[in-house]
C-alpha cells in the first residue's frame, strides 16, 4: 500500500495559513502584549488545517489495520529504527506522516482482542532486504536508492520490497513450526515472572508502641532471662523508648 501523504496534499493551504498568521500581531510574553483578534482568527484557521490532516491520517491507519487484522491470520512487521530514519532530511517528513508507530500500536490491540490474529515482529537487525529470497545469500551493503535486488550468487532479479516481503513470509513460516526464533513471537507461551515480596504479599508487622524510658529502641517482644535488653531484630516487635 502506497503512502497516502496527507501532509503533502495540505502543504499549500498550510503555508498560506502560516503566512497569514505571521502578518498578524501575535502575543509576546516578554512585553506582555496580547494577541489581536485577527491573529486569533488566523491561528484558528491554521489549526483547522493541522486537525484535518491528523483526522485523515488516523482514519486511513484505522482502516488499514482493521482490514489486515480481519483478513490475515499471521501478520509480520519489522522493528524499524524510526528515530534514525527521521534523521534523513529528505525522507523525514514522509516517514513521520506515515505513522509507523501508530500502525504497530493499532495492530497490537486489534489482533489480540478482536480477531485473534498472531503478530510476529522481526528483529531490528534481521536483514530482510539484504537476504536473497531464492538462495539465502546475504549482501554486505545495499543502499537505499537501489530499488532492485540482484543476487550475485543465483542471479535472482526482483524488486527490493518484494524480496523483503518473501523473506518475512519465510520467517513467519519458521516461527509457526518452531514457535521461536523471531523477536516478539506472540505464539510462544510466556512464563510468568515471580511476584516478589512486595507490600501486598509481605506479612504486616504489628505497630510500634511508644514506651517511656531513656530515648532508645527497646525490644519489648521477648525480654531476656537475665534482664538485659536483646539486640535489635527485624522479626520482633520494637518500641521507641521516650
Amino acid at each position: 500500500m502506497a503512502n497516502p501523504r496527507h501532509l503533502d496534499s495540505a502543504l499549500k493551504p498550510l503555508r498560506r495559513a502560516s503566512c497569514t498568521v505571521s502578518r498578524r500581531q501575535g502575543p509576546d510574553r516578554r512585553s506582555g502584549r496580547k494577541a489581536s483578534k485577527r491573529w486569533e482568527k488566523a491561528n484558528v484557521a491554521r489549526s483547522k488545517v493541522h486537525h484535518r490532516v491528523a483526522n485523515l491520517r488516523t482514519d486511513a491507519l484505522h482502516k488499514l489495520t482493521t482490514a489486515l487484522a480481519a483478513e490475515y491470520g499471521t501478520i509480520v512487521i519489522e522493528d524499524l529504527n524510526v528515530a534514525g530514519m527521521l534523521k534523513n532530511r529528505r525522507l523525514a517528513r514522509r516517514i513521520a506522516d506515515a505513522g509507523f508507530g501508530e500502525i504497530r500500536r493499532q495492530l497490537g490491540y486489534k489482533t489480540r482482542r478482536r480477531h485473534g490474529t498472531r503478530v510476529i515482529t522481526a528483529d531490528r537487525w534481521y536483514p530482510s532486504s539484504k537476504t536473497c529470497s531464492g538462495c539465502g545469500a546475504v549482501k554486505t551493503k545495499l543502499p537505499l536508492h537501489v530499488r532492485t535486488y540482484e543476487c550475485d550468487a543465483c542471479g535472482l532479479v526482483i524488486d527490493r520490497d518484494d524480496n523483503a516481503a518473501l523473506n518475512l513470509v519465510a520467517l513467519a513460516a519458521a516461527a509457526r513450526t518452531t514457535g521461536t526464533g523471531v523477536a516478539g513471537d506472540q505464539g510462544t507461551a510466556k512464563v510468568p515472572k515471580p511476584r516478589g515480596a512486595d507490600w501486598k504479599t509481605r506479612a504486616i508487622l504489628p505497630r510500634r508502641k511508644a514506651v517511656k524510658g531513656a530515648g532508645r529502641w527497646r525490644n519489648t517482644a521477648a525480654p531476656a532471662a537475665d534482664g538485659n535488653e536483646r539486640p535489635y531484630s527485624s522479626r520482633s516487635t520494637h518500641a521507641l523508648v521516650m
